[in-house]
């Protein structure tokens, strides 16, 4: 949700707009004789890359699915026997 402040009120409460953004994730169109001068909004955090070396450390913290393992897979099947098939060459290539 962008909220407009002015000025003089990001300069008295910015503390609190500064924790409301990385709380609530809120956003701020700053402005400054009726025009907007600035904005203020969370970081884009990018997602860590992970190197091939991590991925059996990865696997061993997934979730085992225990006495549901043969469920899961009858319903796998299930649903890949009820899937649509794909065109045999695309339109688009």
């Amino acid at each position: 949700m962008e909220k407009t402040i002015n000025a003089t009120e990001a300069v008295r409460k910015f503390s609190e707009i500064l924790n409301s953004i990385k709380y609530r994730g809120n956003h701020y169109l700053i402005v400054r004789g009726g025009k907007p001068v600035a904005s203020i909004s969370p970081v884009e955090v990018s997602v860590k890359e992970r190197s091939l070396g991590e991925l059996k450390e990865l696997l061993k913290k997934i979730p085992r699915l225990g006495d549901e393992a043969e469920k899961f897979e009858v319903d796998l099947k299930e649903i890949i026997k009820h899937q649509p098939s794909m065109p045999e060459k695309s339109r688009w290539a």
